[in-house]
């Protein structure tokens, strides 16, 4: 397994690429806690403080997909820097002119939010290119998975040693400074000046054309639901069982399951159709949380969360290369932006379905809401089958997304492909 990994590192570029990506994406994946801070820091309350990271957050699911299809039609440097450099001045203004005038302020939020770049989904259109065999790009996809849960797990940290060193205001300057710095370390790269998205077709439903993404968006809004709904009900179960650090066992366990799960997955490589293995994978994550309404003590809790973990980062990944095969060509950027802000906009709504299920349930009504939310990805899959069916061999091409110069001077491993005519 360790081998394997290894070997994924020492292809050139690889190690810079996914720094340099989760370096950039330290202030989308920070913002909200560091805003939520910042404004309560400001003499906000916490209604305020929801507020302007709700309208962030709107900003950056609405950015996403159409930073991503421009990222496709005029290349990653063009409109990568750009972006994050808009954002970060538009973070850090309320950290300059504090509060007020608060219509300004909420101004900021929705522009930083639009023009968070799509570094995750540029990251993995430059994987095929990058990496070129077919085993070592889906050991890339699980690893990406895994580094999400540590960018996640280590990103509150960070802003709360930024308060700690210095205040909430320089926190807010600092993560999006270190954001800037990691997407310039991305576009500046070869693989990413390089990098052209293959020729598209005019149409303005771009990436959503396609039946197999429709699909996988639709189940990946209920996979976030589940875990939004997760992030709630654990501070519930918490506050019935000692408060604490309840949560932060609960939701931590989930983490290191997801970890344990991405990084043992993309060890090896499995057989058969990724569409196939993708419904699988729903089955078995969907059956991980739907135990979690029976609400055991605090160990045997710990360990069923850690368990529902087990087949995240999995998931996650078989369904990047299942994005990779069914999206429209050309718009490889944008689907997986579409992939990313439909994950984070279920998880919103859990977030916010969960709390009447919490209030008349308890924390069991909560967590059913979580493994409702399985249960209804996993319907999507398996009852709309046809529409995500797997990509016949003949149908399977090299790689689109590579540069010219690859072209001509690489091998690339016969029956892979970067984007799929839908």
């Amino acid at each position: 397994m360790s081998a394997g990994y290894a070997q994924l590192f020492r292809t050139r570029h690889a190690a810079r690429l996914l720094a340099g990506t989760l370096v950039g994406r330290l202030p989308n994946a920070t913002g909200p806690l560091a805003v939520v801070l910042f404004t309560r820091a400001e003499g906000g309350g916490y209604v305020l403080a929801g507020v302007l990271s709700a309208v962030y957050g709107v900003g950056n699911a609405i950015g996403q997909p159409l930073l991503g299809r421009a990222v496709d039609m005029y290349g990653q440097p063009r409109v990568m820097l750009p972006a994050a450099v808009l954002s970060a001045l538009a973070m850090g203004l309320p950290a300059v002119i504090g509060l007020e005038p608060l219509a300004l302020v909420y101004a900021a939020m929705a522009v930083a939010g639009f023009f968070t770049p799509p570094l995750e989904g540029g990251l993995r259109a430059l994987w095929p290119s990058v990496l070129k065999r077919e085993d070592r790009v889906h050991a890339a996809y699980a690893l990406d998975a895994v580094a999400q849960e540590v960018l996640f797990a280590v990103g509150p940290l960070l802003v709360t040693t930024c308060v700690a060193l210095w205040s909430e205001r320089w926190a807010l300057l600092v993560i999006n400074a270190i954001g800037v710095l990691g997407a310039l370390s991305v576009v500046v790269s070869p693989p990413s000046r390089q990098w052209r998205s293959a020729p598209r077709e005019a149409h303005w439903l771009g990436a959503l054309r396609s039946s197999g993404m429709l699909v996988l968006i639709a189940s990946f809004f209920f996979v976030g639901l589940a875990l939004g709904s997760i992030a709630v009900a654990a501070v519930a179960y918490a506050d019935e069982h000692g408060g604490g650090m309840v949560s932060s066992y609960l939701l931590s366990a989930l983490g290191v399951g997801a970890l344990l799960g991405g990084v043992v997955y993309g060890a090896r490589q499995w057989p058969g159709h990724p569409e196939n293995r993708l419904r699988l994978l729903a089955t078995l994550l969907a059956l991980g949380y739907v135990p979690l309404a029976l609400t055991p003590g605090v160990l045997g809790m710990t360990l069923l969360t850690g368990l529902a973990g087990v087949f995240l980062a999995p998931a996650l990944a078989c369904a990047f290369v299942v994005v990779d095969r069914h999206a429209p060509r050309g718009t490889v950027t944008e689907a997986f932006s579409w992939l990313v802000t439909t994950f984070g906009v279920g998880s919103a709504v859990g977030m916010t379905a969960v709390g009447p299920a919490v209030e008349r349930g308890g924390p069991a009504a909560g967590f059913a809401v979580a493994g409702a939310g399985g249960m209804l990805a996993l319907l999507v899959l398996v009852s709309t089958k046809r529409f995500l069916s797997p990509v016949p061999d003949a149908a399977v091409r090299a790689p689109a997304q590579v540069t010219a110069e690859t072209d001509r001077n690489e091998a690339v491993q016969p029956g892979f492909r970067a984007g799929h005519q839908a």
